[in-house]
């Protein structure tokens, strides 16, 4: 049968003094002298003695635990952002509760749900493609639990956010294809719940306007991301009566399932059409034909900086300073063009 814990009581009747005293001498309070301290940390030191966390957590009004809620741990991009969560979150000794939506609304909410009742100081959260109401997230407000959304940010107002520049990352992307001589260019953009599918449409239409183009509506078409959403979109684009020769996709994954179903339909890439991603994800380099360019969207910064957003945030909370301003934090993206493509 395993001892019990030593604790402070019991310190407290060896050395004959109040719990209180052990209890500031333990945390090197001013009022206690040097002796005493020595004696109390050397007597809790031989008796293998353990504060109890719960208490300190209790008293101090914070569990200096952070929720983490991503789509899906599967994909490089979420892998990339959690590990520079954990290093920014452990250099302010923080601990990291994590868990995954799998782009389930309904898991997501139950996923708030219980990072509340764990008592959490604070969410990130990169919300799921498929959800469509976010009132999981406005009722943490009153249990005072700031949330920080990176990456995928709902289109709501009056939050915390940590996002790369979409709009520009597009602008640059178009840019680079129409310099590659393509006047007919195709977007396969995400649904339309995420504030990054708005910003790569409104990117696209500003690329074209600059460069006295028509904008055709008909080329930007919406998927949810999966490969059947992305075939289904590709033959959209490709039964246009102006068929792109150059495709931009929502992402490193979309172009991968696009250019499948394009060699699937005898298209040569590279000849025939040729794509431009986002995200640069390290699996580019794998793929036997590849997008032309992607654009770099730093999945390790943003996590770093919404986790020390996240923190300070907190901070203020706990030092009962008011918030007076949402965070907005905008990471320019970089176009980056793919030099060993097929």
């Amino acid at each position: 049968m395993s001892e019990k814990p030593t604790t402070i009581k019991e310190i407290a009747q060896i050395l004959k003094i109040s719990t209180s005293t052990v209890s500031r001498a333990l945390h090197d309070h001013p009022s206690i002298g040097k002796e005493t301290r020595a004696k109390v940390k050397k007597l809790a030191k031989d008796l293998n003695y353990e504060p109890n966390q719960t208490a300190i957590f209790f008293q101090k009004g914070k569990t200096y635990t952070i929720g983490v809620i991503l789509p899906e741990l599967s994909e490089v991009f979420f892998s990339s952002a959690i590990s520079a969560i954990e290093e920014a979150a452990y250099n302010r000794n923080y601990t990291v509760l994590l868990a995954q939506s799998h782009d389930n609304e309904i898991k997501e909410k139950q996923l708030v749900e219980k990072m509340k009742n764990h008592r959490v100081d604070g969410l990130l959260v990169s919300i799921s493609k498929n959800t469509k109401s976010f009132e999981h997230f406005e009722s943490l407000k009153k249990y005072n639990i700031p949330i920080v959304f990176f990456d995928r940010i709902p289109q709501i107002q009056n939050i915390h956010y940590v996002a790369c520049n979409m709009e520009t990352g597009t602008v640059e992307a178009v840019n680079y294809l129409l310099k590659k001589g393509h006047r007919t260019i195709g977007l396969i953009n995400g649904p339309t719940t995420l504030l990054a599918s708005k910003e790569r449409k409104e990117g696209f239409i500003k690329a074209m306007s600059k460069n006295r183009l028509k904008f055709d509506p008909t080329l930007v078409v919406n998927c949810d991301l999966t490969e059947q959403g992305t075939v289904e979109a590709m033959e959209y684009l490709l039964k246009n009566k102006r068929k792109p020769t150059a495709i931009v996709t929502f992402n490193d994954y979309v172009a991968l399932y696009a250019i499948k179903y394009a060699r699937l339909k005898k298209l040569e890439i590279g000849k025939d059409v040729e794509f431009v991603s986002y995200a640069n994800l390290p699996l580019i380099d794998y793929m036997d034909y590849k997008p032309v360019a992607s654009v770099e969207q730093f999945p390790t910064l943003q996590a770093q900086k919404a986790t020390d957003t996240l923190l300070d945030l907190i901070s203020q909370r706990s030092d009962s300073q008011e918030i007076q301003a949402f965070y907005k934090v905008i990471i320019e993206s970089q176009l980056v063009e793919n030099t060993k493509n097929n």
